[in-house]
């Protein structure tokens, strides 16, 4: 997608230049994946990312990543019935959602391969890109860092917040978002529309696997 994933990969470079400042301390690359368990909620403009990235992929790939994305679909619409197309998480309430969090949590993205390694890196969503160390916006607010192996690593917990100017991505990311949800549903006032990697496999990227 061509407004949003420059910004997706502004975040990288955020998160790369924090590597270079604080070098060997932060573990995050390709390949470890201990922030890529359970199911999280993710916008229509990652959306469209993520399913740019699994089109590309090879078939038996995508066929592997359904089998597992329509298992996790189906885990937890075994929690919560009334989850159904399109997966929206504003449907079962973020209540429910986080009770599914829980129990899921052990579940991997089924977009990880045998070795853990991310098989659209280039195109994963922006939960993906922010873990891995404080954020420190404009405003002066902080997004704690979530890695949950942190106090694994020597001087990585202590780690102080690295500046991003989050408030001007989150405006330009609203206009994607938009572009997004009327692709995808239709409505581009649906922005707000938030789901899960599984479930947007399940709901578009199956469809393109079983269009003629």
């Amino acid at each position: 997608m061509q407004r949003h994933l420059p910004l997706l990969d502004a975040l990288s470079t955020w998160q790369t230049r924090a590597r270079q400042r604080f070098p060997k301390i932060i573990p995050c690359r390709p390949g470890c994946s201990a922030c890529c368990q359970g199911p999280f909620d993710i916008p229509t403009a990652d959306v469209a990312v993520v399913l740019e990235g699994f089109r590309a992929l090879p078939r038996d790939d995508r066929r592997a990543i359904l089998t597992r994305a329509r298992a996790d679909v189906e885990a937890m619409r075994a929690l919560v019935p009334g989850w159904i197309d399109p997966y929206d998480i504003a449907d079962i309430g973020e209540e429910a959602f986080d009770r599914a969090i829980e129990s899921h949590a052990d579940r991997p993205c089924p977009l990880l391969d045998d070795e853990g390694r991310c098989l659209i890196y280039a195109h994963r969503p922006v939960v993906c890109r922010i873990i891995g160390i404080g954020l420190l916006a404009e405003s002066g607010s902080v997004l704690e860092n979530e890695c949950p192996i942190q106090d694994r690593f020597p001087g990585y917990p202590g780690l102080p917040p690295y500046p991003f100017p989050l408030e001007q991505y989150e405006a330009k990311a609203e206009a994607a978002n938009r572009e997004a949800a009327e692709a995808l549903l239709g409505d581009g006032d649906r922005h707000r529309f938030e789901t899960t990697i599984a479930a947007a496999l399940v709901k578009w990227g199956a469809a393109d696997e079983e269009a003629p």
